[in-house]
């Protein structure tokens, strides 16, 4: 048998003392008033034990007053509506202090007749309800610390689902954080990086490890911008991954002045490598005068100029004194000589190119014009373009946007094309090898620098200037320059004009023993000058030697090669040997003099 006696005492202990342990009360509670208070829950109040349970009125006056309102609304709602509830309430002890309490009430019905009351319990939760306040201004503060930082960062769960993102991200990709938590993987890359980040992304939830990529990410105005972008996964105690963090460093301006100092670099080597035609602009003649008056009045604009003139005028030397004296002078410089380019790479080395665009394209190259970007192009000997890239170069003209061989996104680019030839384009316009519509938008401001037998004023300047540049680099002490000697380079008509000026006195330079500079007559031996224009042709085979012999004058008898007399025709070495032989040219008659 069971000795019940004293179970109810010992039951009430138990309650009691689970009570005090849980620091939790109980009480009850009907339309009239607390029914009962357990002694938890005066102990938690501050109140003494042996006392009665407060009336509603005594017991609103223990609520914090910022919370009284709330409360009596919430024991009016729970009488009226007889349901049970769970709330948090700011109590007030007699010393002074503010505990927190959850109270947690059900209804009952305490028999027929009886009326319906609530039971319930009031839990002192002042050390969570502070670690909660505690946690929740940690977590303010770090998402502000989140939102202060000037880069992307986002929070993804271990199957890359979107967790956060902070506010940087949230504007770059111009939605909410709703919108962004919504959206699927990939909108935001770029498409020509998104095979290589997807690759990398797969065998990363394969096997989680902190890793970093460079990546486009598309902003909210459709605009692509490069990215660092560093993964860190997070794991658990047992080394579950539970988190994956990211966070996004923008590079896009380092990488655009790197690609920029590269092909500057590029640039300059080539320059360097090339034998300057000369150091300043020369003469005082009024023909040249003209010229550099013009220079000065386009230079401050953004105009397209066409620079004309024979081989060897110096259009190249303009150029760069129209880039000098322009608003883009600190910006670079960038000269192509679309003569030496191989058709099949001009849209390459223009407009660049995406790996793998073709066959030996083993990484991304930027073109010339993204190059010269905030400068200004140089585009020699223009008549050479071959017809594709004259269309593409039209569209740049009119749209100035560019796209990348083996992509189709245009990139914007703020350059200046200046461009130079010594071809008659008109006439190429009507013979259909140069389009006209591109001939126009390249002749908005045409410069014609005059051949140098139409400034004959400018040659013995020309001369001492050239004589004392090679002398010091010679290292050698010229002080006189025969007289003969000045005649026969005043009367000489120059074919190959200042560049032909130059080669002379640099050989004379060399080849002379004392301080007076002495030309041999021999190199000065005169050919007949084929009449440019006004010669009536009189057969088709008449026409078609008067533009070999021209193109032979220009390239001094050189056939093959980007520089050669093919080239300039735009047809094959072997047609060009063929038709030389048969309209029997003498090719050798217009090679340079030994």
């Amino acid at each position: 048998m069971v000795d019940t006696t004293n179970i109810g005492p010992l039951a009430d202990f138990y309650l009691s003392e689970g009570q005090r342990l849980a620091h939790m009360g109980s009480w009850a509670f009907d339309a009239a008033g607390f029914k009962h208070w357990s002694p938890e829950l005066f102990a938690i109040h501050g109140l003494d034990p042996a006392a009665k349970a407060p009336s509603i009125p005594e017991y609103i006056a223990l609520v914090h007053p910022e919370d009284r309102e709330f409360v009596a609304q919430e024991i009016q709602k729970m009488v009226a509506d007889h349901h049970g509830f769970d709330f948090t309430k700011r109590i007030v002890r007699p010393d002074g202090t503010i505990r927190h309490v959850r109270c947690v009430g059900v209804p009952t019905a305490h028999g027929e007749g009886e009326g319906e009351g609530f039971v319930g319990t009031g839990i002192d939760v002042t050390e969570q309800e502070q670690l909660t306040a505690a946690l929740r201004k940690s977590e303010v503060e770090l998402r502000q610390i989140l939102d202060l930082a000037p880069q992307i960062i986002g929070v993804l769960g271990p199957s890359r689902e979107r967790l956060y993102a902070n506010r940087v991200a949230l504007t770059y990709y111009g939605v909410t954080l709703d919108e962004w938590l919504q959206r699927s993987f990939g909108p935001e890359v770029h498409p020509d990086d998104f095979d290589r980040v997807k690759t990398l992304v797969d065998r990363s939830v394969a096997h989680p490890a902190a890793y970093e990529l460079e990546m486009r990410l598309r902003r909210g105005d459709g605009t692509y911008r490069w990215f660092l972008v560093r993964y860190n996964p997070l794991r658990d105690d047992q080394g579950r991954l539970i988190r994956w963090y990211l966070a996004c460093s923008d590079i896009d301006d380092r990488r655009r002045t790197e690609d920029r100092m590269r092909n500057e670099t590029i640039a300059l080597r080539e320059e360097l490598d090339r034998a300057s035609m000369f150091e300043e602009i020369v003469g005082s003649s009024s023909a040249l005068q003209r010229v550099l008056a013009q220079v000065a009045k386009v230079a401050q604009t953004d105009a397209t100029v066409l620079i004309l003139g024979e081989t060897g005028t110096g259009k190249e030397l303009v150029a760069r004194a129209v880039h000098k004296r322009s608003r883009r002078a600190s910006g670079a410089f960038i000269r192509v000589n679309c003569a030496a380019i191989p058709p099949s790479l001009v849209a390459s080395e223009l407009f660049g190119h995406e790996k793998g665009a073709f066959t030996g394209a083993s990484q991304r190259r930027l073109g010339r014009f993204e190059a010269a970007d905030g400068g200004t192009i140089f585009l020699d000997e223009i008549g050479e373009l071959p017809p594709e890239a004259q269309v593409s170069l039209l569209r740049v003209l009119q749209e100035r946007e560019i796209e990348r061989v083996g992509s189709s996104h245009p990139i914007a680019v703020d350059v200046r094309v200046l461009a130079a030839t010594n071809r008659d384009l008109e006439a190429a316009v009507e013979r259909g090898t140069f389009r006209e519509d591109l001939f126009y938008r390249l002749n908005v401001f045409p410069i014609r620098l005059p051949p140098l037998r139409e400034r004959p004023d400018d040659i013995p300047i020309l001369v001492e200037y050239l004589v004392d540049r090679f002398a010091k680099q010679a290292g050698k002490t010229i002080r006189n320059i025969e007289k003969q000697t000045m005649q026969r380079l005043t009367a000489y008509d120059w074919p190959g004009n200042v560049r032909e000026l130059q080669n002379v006195i640099e050989r004379a330079v060399v080849l002379s023993e004392g301080e007076t500079l002495v030309i041999d007559e021999s190199w000065l031996a005169r050919k007949p000058r084929k009449p440019s224009n006004g010669t009536a042709v009189t057969t088709l085979a008449d026409g078609e030697k008067a533009l070999i012999e021209a193109a032979l004058q220009e390239t001094h008898g050189k056939v093959a090669g980007p520089r050669g007399a093919a080239a300039k025709l735009g047809i094959p070495r072997q047609t060009l040997e063929w038709k030389i032989r048969n309209l029997n040219i003498d090719k050798l008659a217009f090679r340079r003099p030994a």
